[in-house]
């Protein structure tokens, strides 16, 4: 080889060699979720898209963690377990995500544990409350949420306090409604209530004038509807006022707090009690700020499905900032000691990864506001009690 060709070729490869190729730790960190942003659960799964969103812009405006920016890949599963199944298999496998967070909805989470367990993935579950999915002996799946069987505590605690004896209870056919209603017996009876009716309705279910006549014969003070789509929701709350069915306390799970509950309701929502996880005023850390940065960002108020998203996203980056690792386990031993305040509230977990830190409340619609009526120390109102008649509506 000639010299003057061996030169040029000497200095190309010290010109490669010292160019500074870009690093791991330069790329973002990717984290995958396949979120319902079609189909029946579209709204609350936009809702929980948008906190995983902000949280990412307010990670990245702070450096990132672990020297690198977050990056959410978020896929569409159309509010189908098989489909979401396939997505997280799909993020893991071929997109080759760096980790992975919760999907929207108990029933997806649980579908959705069984790949990330065989992964080895650690999974923060935003969106998922019910104790059975922390009694499968999974290891990497991690509870936010205080457990939907104690939902109902704070209306059936209000009730008591007013001296009601009775309860009725009516719940879908799916894990998160049964759970809401074993939980709404078992307080009841700690709380000296009587349970005078229950029953279970099938999925997909429209028609609810069977059983709230059913529950307008056993006449009970209390009402409560462990229900997980809105859609049910409103349908109930209407044919309520179209039977004349009348109680002193009408009370739901958390998706009687969605804004849009009232939004398609207006009047008819008034009085009702829903079970909450957050609220606008609650004095978390940074939460008079998220609702702002969200409302600026969004056009919209935020939902506890946002809240949600977003505290889900606040423990991932704490916990990859307290391991100093995306390492699964090293994660998990990270968020097993921590006891932290997310916008959401209170934070702690047992060796399940179940949640023991966080509580419900407990909100009423009051002049289309929510206004928290329980627990004591968290009000901003007193409850108006007792819900008067339709006919005096």
């Amino acid at each position: 080889m000639k010299p003057k060709l061996l030169a040029l070729l000497a200095l190309v490869v010290a010109s490669v060699v010292g160019v500074p190729w870009p690093s791991l730790a330069q790329q973002p960190i990717r984290i995958g979720a396949a979120m319902s942003l079609t189909g029946k659960d579209a709204l609350q799964g936009g809702y929980g898209r948008e906190g995983y969103l902000l949280c990412q812009k307010h990670v990245n405006q702070k450096g990132g963690v672990l020297g690198r920016s977050v990056q959410f890949v978020i896929d569409d599963n159309g509010s189908d377990e098989k489909t979401a199944v396939r997505l997280y298999e799909k993020l893991i496998t071929e997109d080759k995500v760096d980790a992975v967070i919760g999907p929207y909805s108990g029933r997806i989470t649980d579908a959705v544990a069984d790949v990330t367990e065989k992964h080895r993935k650690l999974m923060i579950a935003p969106f998922a409350a019910a104790t059975s999915f922390w009694e499968k002996g999974r290891r990497y799946l991690v509870m936010l949420l205080s457990p939907t069987e104690g939902f109902p505590e704070g209306v059936l605690d209000l009730a008591a306090r007013h001296g009601l004896k009775t309860l009725a209870v009516i719940n879908e056919d799916i894990v998160g409604g049964k759970a809401g209603a074993k939980g709404a017996s078992e307080l009841a009876k700690k709380k000296g209530l009587q349970l005078v009716f229950s029953e279970t309705y099938p999925k997909g279910t429209a028609d609810f004038s069977g059983v709230l006549n059913q529950v307008k014969a056993a006449k009970p003070d209390v009402l409560y509807a462990a229900v997980t789509l809105l859609d049910d929701l409103v349908a109930i709350t209407r044919q309520m006022r179209e039977l004349d069915l009348n109680v002193k306390m009408f009370g739901t799970l958390v998706y009687g707090a969605l804004p849009e509950y009232y939004q398609r309701l207006g009047k008819s929502a008034e009085y009702v009690y829903s079970g909450s996880l957050w609220g606008p005023g609650l004095p978390n850390p940074g939460n008079q700020a998220f609702v702002t940065a969200y409302e600026q960002e969004f056009n919209r108020a935020p939902a506890l499905q946002s809240v949600n998203g977003y505290a889900g996203c606040q423990l991932f980056v704490e916990a990859a900032r307290r391991a100093g690792s995306l390492d699964s386990d090293k994660l998990r031993e990270a968020l097993l000691a921590l006891r932290t305040k997310t916008v959401l509230g209170d934070f702690a977990i047992d060796e399940r990864g179940f949640q023991i830190g966080h509580k419900a409340i407990a909100i009423q619609w009051q002049d289309g506001k929510q206004v928290v009526v329980w627990p004591d120390e968290l009000v901003s109102g007193k409850p108006r009690f007792p819900t008067p008649p339709w006919s005096q509506r």
